[in-house]
């Protein structure tokens, strides 16, 4: 185990398709605004056109250290590095013709606190109430007390889940995986 949440041990357990995902094609968007690191978001407004929303589990701070048997948990680790790899496509997403926006179950403060330090320059979304998950019936797992999202990726289009890319391995390469499919689509 590494506590460096920048990089991805090499030896993390693959998440299964346990299912959880597959009534969410065709399903529209709820009518909820969230706080994120760049003000309230409204999904119906993000997802008009076209939007990618990644859904993860908690991103980590260098120096503070994860849950107890985090990398164990398939689909736990990687936050970091997906949220970074997404920073860095952001640009090919928007010529895709898509908004891009992350969400987990952390507070406000701590999205703010991780936007501001990874410079990401989209909407880091707060949901610790897990309102989005019970609008969409998300995927969640517990460990230390918490619950969390697991690790999920949204493409809406016109408000309605077109696509969710589920589950996510490895997640620093979700993000390619996003471009391609939009631009098959192209």
């Amino acid at each position: 185990m590494t506590d460096d949440v920048y990089t991805l041990p090499p030896d993390l357990p693959v998440p299964a398709d346990d299912g959880a995902a597959d009534h969410l094609v065709g399903t529209m968007l709820p009518p909820l605004t969230l706080e994120s690191s760049a003000g309230q978001v409204s999904f119906r407004e993000l997802g008009l056109e076209r939007l990618v929303l990644y859904v993860y589990p908690r991103t980590g701070r260098p120096g503070e250290p994860s849950p107890p048997g985090w990398d164990a948990i398939p689909g736990a680790r990687g936050c970091t590095p997906e949220s970074c790899a997404f920073r860095d496509h952001a640009a090919e997403l928007r010529d895709l013709g898509a908004l891009l926006a992350g969400l987990s179950a952390q507070t406000l403060d701590e999205q703010v606190e991780f936007a501001e330090r990874n410079h990401i320059g989209y909407p880091v979304i707060a949901d610790p109430e897990l309102r989005l998950a019970r609008a969409l019936r998300l995927p969640t797992f517990d460990v230390a007390g918490m619950t969390l999202y697991k690790r999920i990726t949204l493409v809406v289009e016109a408000c309605a889940i077109a696509k969710a890319f589920y589950p996510v391995f490895p997640p620093d390469k979700n993000a390619e995986e996003v471009v391609a499919w939009l631009r098959s689509r192209a």
